[in-house]
């Protein structure tokens, strides 16, 4: 069945006729290296070839580690042979900018720790344009000087714009492009703001997002009137050419939708209900649909997009079992990978053709996943790190080894390579491995 678009009618709907529809794609930062959440195309795919397809029994050579980077779930990102991390630190979030032989070279702060459930520092920083963007758990927006730590801008979104912050605290690793930092306000101003890159004047604010029928009554804990504004979620966004219009994708707490990145006009929204209200997946980009996810909400689903003369429609193409949360997945060679999260154990490879799974793995808890050079780096919650070759039928193990002695819950900081070393991180300590033969 299709729903229909927050925007199909009236005097808005000339501007929405349908375009011709060019191949769907990921926009990817402009930036060389790793310079934002889950890499240039924000989807957990590493280029780099050349790395080690089997790991020694005790893992891939440490080549150094730090410590004193405070209580975070951040990953780092790398531009120009540095690289960002945050961490709390007592009442602080602070911003490390290190080299890559683990030095320390500036530490700068951007607000307040999140002293809430898990406490911890939650986004990674964005790499654009020589400036380094970075969203603390209270929606507070900085600018910094990647050079130097200094911050040129600061807003608070939720401040600005009649937002209130989320259970676990405010999550979205900045989206930049053309000039702009697009952050979710999920206020009663407006659910998107874009800022000037240069100066973080607002460019646009899109209209609010209000519950409807679906997403004001059903599947959650406490039932939210209809028309009541949504709120932001944990979800990063990505850019994206589909269906004709080069839109934002990501979610608030309770709908995926889409925007346009040049006017802020909001083209679709879907309801996304969930029992606890968290969607932190990044969504994934399939052939001409998008994959969403989220725990207690019934599994995944991908959506397609239709150009209507009114604007877009959305339909529902299948579902799937696979509930990751805030692990990602990722797809490669016309598969998706991820691990599942409540419903079942395990890791899984879906068929993106209809969501039916291929086959699973029980063997190591749920955790984030990167791909690179034919290999899943999976890290499980529990501290275990994983070398895995998703092959036809199954997924063949080429090494394992413990980033944290003892078994926690809580490893949750997604894997980066960049420039053939692995960095995985438990809070205060950032490790970095050579995966280079």
């Amino acid at each position: 069945m299709f729903g229909l678009t927050r925007l199909m009618a009236g005097e808005d709907a000339p501007d929405l006729q349908p375009r011709p529809e060019p191949p769907a794609l990921i926009i990817p930062s402009p930036e060389t290296g790793w310079p934002q959440w889950r890499g240039p195309r924000r989807d957990g795919i590493c280029t780099e070839t050349g790395l080690l397809q089997q790991w020694p029994e005790d893992g891939p050579p440490l080549l150094w580690h730090i410590t004193g980077l405070g209580q975070g779930y951040s990953a780092p990102v790398m531009a120009d042979n540095r690289l960002y991390l945050t961490g709390d630190i007592q009442d602080k979030l602070e911003v490390f900018a290190l080299d890559l032989r683990g030095n320390i070279l500036w530490r700068a702060t951007n607000g307040a720790s999140w002293k809430g459930p898990y406490p911890g520092s939650r986004a990674s920083c964005t790499y654009y344009e020589k400036k380094l963007f970075h969203c603390n758990a209270h929606g507070r927006v900085a600018c910094l000087d990647p050079a130097t730590g200094h911050e040129r801008w600061a807003v608070n979104v939720l401040d600005q714009f009649g937002g209130k912050n989320i259970t676990w605290g405010i999550s979205e690793c900045l989206l930049a492009a053309e000039g702009r930092v697009f952050v979710q306000a999920g206020g009663t101003r407006a659910l998107m703001v874009a800022l000037n890159a240069d100066t973080g004047q607002v460019i646009w604010q899109s209209e609010p997002l209000k519950l409807g029928p679906s997403t004001g009554q059903t599947f959650l804990r406490v039932a939210k009137p209809e028309g009541e504004i949504d709120n932001p979620s944990y979800t990063s966004p990505i850019l994206v050419n589909l269906a004709g219009y080069k839109q934002i994708v990501s979610c608030s707490l309770r709908h995926a939708f889409g925007i346009d990145p040049d006017t802020g006009r909001l083209l679709w929204t879907y309801p996304l209900p969930s029992r606890y209200q968290v969607i932190a997946a990044t969504p994934n980009l399939i052939g001409n649909g998008l994959f969403f996810t989220a725990p207690d909400a019934g599994g995944g689903r991908l959506l397609r997009l239709q150009p209507r003369a009114t604007g877009l429609a959305v339909e529902q193409a299948w579902t799937s079992p696979l509930d990751t949360c805030h692990g990602g997945l990722v797809v490669v060679n016309g598969r998706l990978y991820g691990s599942f999260y409540r419903d079942r154990k395990g890791w899984a490879c879906v068929d993106p053709q209809n969501g039916a799974l291929l086959y699973e793995w029980k063997d190591l808890a749920m955790g984030s996943v990167l791909y690179a050079d034919q290999r899943l780096y999976c890290l499980s919650q529990e501290g275990e790190m994983a070398l895995i070759e998703p092959t036809q039928n199954s997924f063949k193990i080429h090494g394992r080894f413990r980033l944290v002695p003892d078994r926690v819950h809580d490893a949750w900081t997604h894997p980066v390579i960049y420039q053939k070393r692995l960095y995985l991180r438990y809070h205060d300590r950032l490790n970095c491995y050579s995966v280079s033969p």
